[in-house]
């Protein structure tokens, strides 16, 4: 299989996206792996998969490459003797953060009829402001943690009782957050995060909380990896979450029971069906007294959380061949005839 992983962007999730896609090739060992690379000024660059490495992008080496065209169809090199199609069955979205998550590449790819993996541009929209994630969730009828909301002219009024923590709204991979243990704290907190974003919300930062996490797809049937608890410290920050992008592994199953399992995956399937048909989610749960919270939704998890998965690889070539369809819509310019013909006739 042909397949393309695009990355970078200009988002400060940037070099974690590097990583991600440079783990892909220890991972995608079957497939034929195209990488193109999205420079932070929003360039497409065409890079050797047999010469990716983290050096090429900080020595900035890339701007050697080729660079390229995005078209219908697909990515296209230009010359003076023409336009040649980059090959590729699917296009693998794996920009972290803004142009990859928000819903920019996603427009990109259905405008031009490029098939690719990725949430689509609502589920794009809704998944990466954790505000809107809040509603959706609500909506869904799945529980989550309690917030607040502040943005950058709100008073700095916070009713949670400490400690809580502060998230920037747009923002993953713990850029930006911090926990605020007492009154002393929280104006740096806050200045700290409205340097990433102009809108955070606030939850209880709840001690010892059992967390989960749960990826998966649906192709024509459920895909639903091992479910994951994660031993970390207060919070993965962003030098570890950088190292935990890395992953290429699989780990082994929480040690939980078959209710708990249940749970967890009945609130995946409520969030991921049917909105986020043609991607693979992590969700990232807490359970407080034996009931399950969504903590948020990582539409393009690092490294596609492959390590939850026994057979990842064979899984995206399933993705691959049931990917969502827009429907066609014929224009036959019926009713401008119609105008013209009464003009006529006038």
């Amino acid at each position: 299989m042909n397949i393309t992983i695009l990355f970078g962007g200009s988002s400060f999730e940037h070099e974690i996206s590097i990583v991600s896609a440079i783990t892909m090739k220890k991972v995608l060992k079957k497939s034929n792996i195209t990488y193109i690379f999205v420079s932070s000024d929003r360039e497409f660059y065409l890079i050797d998969t047999n010469k990716i490495n983290s050096k090429v992008f900080s020595s900035r080496d890339y701007k050697k490459s080729k660079k390229l065209t995005l078209k219908k169809g697909g990515f296209f090199v230009d010359s003076i003797f023409g336009s040649k199609l980059i090959e590729s069955d699917v296009t693998l979205n794996l920009i972290h953060g803004r142009d990859g998550e928000d819903g920019k590449i996603a427009s990109f790819m259905e405008f031009y009829s490029i098939p690719f993996i990725s949430p689509r541009v609502e589920a794009s929209v809704l998944s990466y402001n954790k505000l809107y994630t809040k509603f959706l969730a609500q909506s869904l009828g799945v529980k989550t943690v309690e917030y607040e909301y502040l943005n950058k002219d709100s008073k700095r009024e916070i009713s949670i009782d400490y400690p809580f923590i502060i998230k920037p709204v747009r923002l993953g991979s713990s850029i930006g957050v911090s926990i605020v243990k007492d009154k002393s704290e929280l104006d740096y907190a806050l200045d700290v995060a409205f340097e990433f974003d102009s809108e955070v919300i606030i939850e209880p930062f709840i001690e010892g909380v059992r967390e989960f996490n749960q990826a998966g797809t649906y192709t024509n049937k459920w895909e639903l990896s091992i479910i994951e608890e994660p031993h970390k410290e207060e919070f993965l920050d962003f030098e570890k979450k950088y190292m935990d992008f890395s992953r290429d592994s699989q780990l082994l199953s929480a040690d939980i029971d078959d209710i708990l399992k249940a749970k967890i995956e009945e609130s995946f399937k409520r969030v991921y069906n049917t909105l986020f048909r043609g991607s693979i989610i992590r969700c990232d749960f807490f359970v407080v007294d034996g009931e399950v919270l969504l903590n948020e939704i990582n539409p393009i998890p690092g490294s596609m959380a492959n390590y939850l998965f026994e057979d990842f690889e064979a899984m995206v070539e399933r993705l691959a061949s049931n990917l969502p369809k827009e429907p066609n819509i014929s224009i036959d310019y019926q009713f401008i005839h119609s105008i013209q013909g009464a003009k006529g006739k006038a």
